[in-house]
């Protein structure tokens, strides 16, 4: 089931996230329904709060961006979609990269975000199995977008003052649900 998207302004996009503790039936189907989502949305990655919900878990899928990567990142590029329970970034490269990011909870919106090019990530996957991954490039980025969620932090969070206060009046509008996308959007706080 596609779910509806939370926009800039929602509480649930700052509060802390709660570790999943076991593998149940209803975990199955939000990740289920978020990847749906996120495949509906035509975005490269979904954290659960961007759904309203608080579980610490997100989904990502770089597929439709294979032709972007070079050969070496496509052959340890780990099966896609990727699901990461409980994901912890173990190591962040020194060397970083200024990229263009957007985000599906703040439409139309996009800004330079510098990143550390490379991340170890530990994670549980879908069946709850401990894993780890060492990416650079693309992937590396996503991954990091998506764990800033699981932390309360939005992409904007990094860019400098001067910045935020130019995207100010936007980022208003979007808190105020004047916001358009192809996707549906919730501006309602969860229960």
């Amino acid at each position: 089931m596609v779910l509806p998207i939370y926009v800039y302004g929602e509480p649930v996009l700052r509060e802390e996230t709660v570790p999943v503790e076991e593998n149940t039936e209803g975990l199955q189907q939000l990740i289920d329904d978020m990847i749906e989502t996120m495949h509906g949305a035509e975005g490269v990655g979904l954290a659960a709060p961007q759904v309203g919900r608080r579980e610490r878990l997100f989904v990502v899928d770089v597929t439709p961006f294979l032709q972007d990567m070079t050969p070496e990142e496509t052959a340890t590029l780990p099966p896609q979609p990727m699901v990461c329970i409980n994901p912890e970034i173990a190591l962040e490269s020194d060397a970083t990269t200024k990229v263009e990011e957007g985000c599906l909870s703040i439409p139309d919106v996009r800004e330079v975000v510098v990143r550390p090019e490379a991340i170890r990530m530990t994670y549980l996957d879908r069946d709850l199995e401990q894993q780890e991954v060492e990416v650079g490039s693309f992937l590396a980025r996503v991954l990091q977008h998506e764990y800033d969620h699981l932390e309360g932090i939005l992409f904007i969070d990094h860019l400098s003052a001067f910045r935020r206060r130019l995207l100010k009046r936007r980022l208003r509008d979007i808190a105020r649900g004047h916001v358009e996308a192809d996707y549906p959007l919730s501006t309602e706080t969860p229960a």
